[in-house]
């Protein structure tokens, strides 16, 4: 709606947009590109830039940031994969990619490219992991579409 509609199609979703960073304290960037199944299960202090482009069943946990920087040119963008899990109090700034299936432990601070199927835990450690076969990813609600 706020990227192709009407100038009060636009209107519109701005006013919501500002209704809910009230309501929530959650600041997600009408431009964001979000992928379908997005899980917020503390929606408290998110911030979305709006050149983040994130996949399709993604965990953020609350007082996330994906943020951009001042010099990230109009052609950059922060790219997340599919099925990734944002530990809480995370930071994810600049230009970034962010592999399908990691894990971003809490309190991370992430400035470079993730490989896909990593865990990323405390950044002043930089331990980066392949994700064990047997580690148990948070239950995303499935919506079953009932029309046959």
């Amino acid at each position: 709606m706020n990227r192709h509609g009407t100038k009060g199609q636009k209107k519109a979703a701005s006013a919501i947009s500002a209704k809910l960073k009230d309501k929530f304290a959650c600041d997600i960037a009408l431009d964001a590109k979000i992928g379908p199944c997005l899980h917020i299960p503390h929606h408290m202090g998110i911030v979305i830039t709006s050149r983040a482009h994130i996949g399709a069943h993604c965990i953020i946990r609350q007082n996330t940031t994906l943020g951009g920087t001042v010099k990230m040119g109009q052609d950059e963008f922060m790219s997340i994969g599919d099925n990734v899990d944002l530990g809480a109090n995370s930071c994810l700034v600049g230009p970034i990619t962010i592999g399908d299936n990691a894990v971003i432990g809490a309190m991370s601070f992430v400035n470079k490219d993730i490989p896909a199927n990593t865990i990323f835990v405390n950044p002043r450690i930089c331990n980066m992991r392949p994700v064990p076969e047997s580690f148990e990813r948070m239950a995303i609600p499935r919506f079953i579409n009932r029309r046959a």
